[in-house]
């Protein structure tokens, strides 16, 4: 009793809090609880209970003494007259078999199981009419059934009947039920649920009356009777009745049967859907168990509503263990829930989660119809799950108070709302109140589930922010390095700079002593010995300025033009060689450029071009003297070819002079050769590389 109180003290407080609306039966049992003709439902007082939105509605046309409520179009019965027969299960058989041989066709009841013709039996009660269920029920001792017959009577508004007469009712949970229409000839069955008896606490009721019982009548109204089996002293709950138009009370049916089943199944199987959704995920991220947490947790879900989902079992042993699945899964649903949230946390909480898991284990063990069915716990168990999830919230939500969590906070705030709801859900199941309202656990299942959603996409996003604030800091530090290395890359290349100066300077210098200086120096020992004749003299100074000339000339910058290099000797050696009786003829084409062609390598080329023209002028007595240039593709070749005398190679040894230039070629990474015979003249060919990697070694000469 005193968990009982605590719960209905918590619920209560919560219900209030939120402004829900709390319907006048409730006002009635409440002592000091006042409920005004103007109270206004919440938000989930319109997804809890229906029938008391329609209460409020309809307060106005209470009809005095007969406890009926009309609506627009229908009239919600709060009231009914009812009498009870106690009946031993053989009388419940033949009741059933007596129902079904009249399945569509006539007959009578037999007397003995028709409603009570006394109107001593008759008596008052108020709907919803219900016996609360018991934290442990004792079912070893053998009981009686009860029959209770609620008698309504239904009168058409303004006297018209409609078309076609329905019975509504949100809630029946009992025995299958059966609907009777007092006729002439008697008390008729109009409905009989024992296929849908498994399934009738969670279905609304939804009778139509056969139109030949409310065609052309001439009574003002019509006696229904509902009869519902119970056993006694156990629970049951019969809730208000509505009668009335057809198309009245369609629609409202219909709204029922979405909040109550069409809900709970479209949130089990979107979560189920998330779940496989995260199940992926932690297969590609195994170190994150929340994830598998989210998936686990899901699958829990949809074992939990599995009865929103499938026709319960026909067998007694079947569906012991059915409703064992479905009531234990709700701890395991509990306890996934609380790590998931924890691992938010991102800290391990191990008492607490033994604490938790162990409960849940033993709650699973305790309840397995193995032990047979002397007890009916379920009511204790979920009391068990509500204290629990109770110290879970409140322990989920310090940590999250203490860290600050953002996601987590909301995770709790979720957690929170789902205890209060399933607090209500308790009350629900156990017959403590509110008997009309649809069960809210699958509501509080989308909060969490949106909590869940927001939290994992909130993680997401700071991951995702922290990603790009390390990728700009990593820029950052790029930026800075790449400043400092061209920084340093500056200062090297003007190192390089000025040792590439200091190395050309040194090149000229040694160039100009063992050219230049060397001729000059001979020239001038031989004038003061008076040895060497005047024209020698003016040869020898004519061979320095063309040396001074064609160093300055491989200093020109011709961006790796072999041609334009060539052209620049062309214009320093033409009117010499003319001066010496050859005619020069230029076949030079455009070469790729040489992107190794820097200022020492031009010089070289120079020379060897000197040295081949200079040949020809001196040694060979030729007329003619021409300079070919060929793309061979990844070389390219120039040619001096010259129609003088020729001489035999092979007869020849090679001189200080062709050595030389041999190893000029060499350092070039080219190839030098020497094509000459006695009277055909002398074709010196120099073949270089577009692209450098080494020097060649290997000289070709035939």
């Amino acid at each position: 009793m005193m968990m009982r109180s605590l719960a209905m003290a918590i619920g209560l407080a919560i219900w209030l809090l939120l402004g829900f609306h709390v319907s006048p039966a409730l006002a009635r049992t409440a002592p000091g609880l006042d409920v005004g003709a103007n109270s206004k439902p919440g938000l989930l007082g319109v997804l809890a209970g229906e029938g008391s939105q329609a209460a409020s509605d309809g307060d106005a046309g209470e009809s005095a003494g007969h406890g009926v409520l009309e609506g627009p179009g229908a009239q919600r019965a709060t009231e009914a007259m009812m009498a009870t027969s106690d009946w031993t299960l053989e009388q419940l058989q033949g009741w059933r078999r007596a129902l079904r041989s009249m399945d569509g066709g006539s007959g009578q009841l037999p007397a003995d199981l028709l409603p009570p013709s006394s109107p001593g039996a008759w008596q008052p009660v108020a709907l919803p009419d219900v016996r609360e269920r018991e934290a442990t029920q004792d079912l070893s001792t053998p009981r009686r059934y009860q029959m209770r017959w609620y008698r309504i009577r239904y009168a058409p508004p303004h006297g018209r009947w409609p078309t076609s007469v329905a019975l509504y009712m949100p809630r029946l949970v009992a025995q299958a039920a059966a609907v009777l229409v007092k006729t002439d000839n008697g008390w008729r069955p109009v409905f009989d649920n024992q296929s849908g008896a498994r399934e009738q606490w969670v279905r609304p009721l939804w009778v139509v009356l056969p139109a030949a019982l409310t065609e052309l009548r001439d009574e003002r109204e019509i006696e229904v009777v509902i009869a519902v089996p119970v056993m006694q002293g156990l629970y049951y709950a019969v809730s208000s009745v509505w009668l009335g138009a057809r198309e009245d009370l369609e629609p409202r049916h219909d709204r029922r049967w979405v909040l109550q089943i069409g809900v709970p199944q479209a949130t089990s199987l979107t979560l189920v859907t998330l779940g496989l959704f995260a199940l992926v995920l932690w297969l590609k991220r195994r170190e994150d168990p929340a994830y598998l947490l989210f998936a686990l947790a899901s699958v829990a879900w949809l074992v939990r509503n599995l009865h929103y989902h499938l026709d319960l079992p026909r067998t007694r042993d079947a569906l012991d263990w059915f409703w064992w699945i479905t009531h234990a899964s709700m701890s395991w649903v509990m306890l996934l829930t609380f790590l998931f949230a924890l691992r938010f946390a991102r800290q391990r909480f191990d008492r607490f989660e033994r604490t938790v898991t162990a409960f849940v284990l033993v709650a699973s063990i305790v309840s397995l119809p193995l032990w047979g069915r002397g007890m009916d716990t379920l009511v204790l168990m979920h009391i068990c799950n509500a204290v629990v999830g109770l110290a879970g919230t409140g322990f989920v939500a310090t940590i999250a108070w203490r860290q600050g969590s953002r996601e987590l906070r909301l995770i709790a705030a979720a957690l929170v709302i789902g205890i209060g709801l399933a607090i209500h859900d308790l009350g629900l199941l156990a017959g403590w109140w509110w008997p009309e309202h649809i069960y809210l656990m699958p509501f509080a299942t989308l909060v969490v589930l949106a909590s869940f959603l927001y939290a994992v996409q909130y993680r997401y996003i700071q991951a995702l922010r922290g990603v790009e604030r390390a990728n700009e800091e990593l820029a950052n530090r790029l930026s800075e390095q790449s400043e400092q290395l061209r920084a340093q890359h500056d200062k090297l290349r003007e190192v390089e700079r000025q040792q590439a100066l200091l190395l050309e300077r040194q090149r000229l210098m040694q160039d100009m002593h063992d050219g230049l200086g060397s001729s000059l120096l001979s020239a001038m020992v031989a004038v003061e010995q008076g040895s060497m004749p005047q024209d020698q003299v003016v040869g020898v100074l004519r061979e320095c300025v063309d040396d001074l000339r064609l160093v300055i000339d491989s200093l020109e910058p011709v961006g790796h033009d072999l041609v334009s290099l060539l052209a620049t000797m062309r214009y320093r050696l033409g009117k010499r060689l003319q001066l010496g009786g050859l005619k020069l003829e230029w076949d030079v084409h455009d070469l790729p450029v040489l992107e190794w062609l820097e200022p020492p390598d031009a010089l070289h080329v120079l020379r060897l071009m000197q040295e081949a023209l200079t040949n020809a002028l001196k040694h060979a007595r030729a007329s003619r003297v021409r300079v070919v240039t060929r793309d061979l593709g990844r070389k390219v070749e120039i040619r001096v070819e010259d129609d003088g005398e020729g001489f035999d190679v092979g007869s020849v040894t090679a001189g200080r002079g062709l050595r030389g230039q041999q190893r000029r070629a060499r350092q070039l990474g080219g190839s030098l050769r020497v094509d000459s015979s006695p009277g055909h003249g002398t074709v010196v060919t120099l073949r270089l590389p577009v692209e450098r990697t080494e020097p060649e070694t290997s000289l070709q000469q035939g």
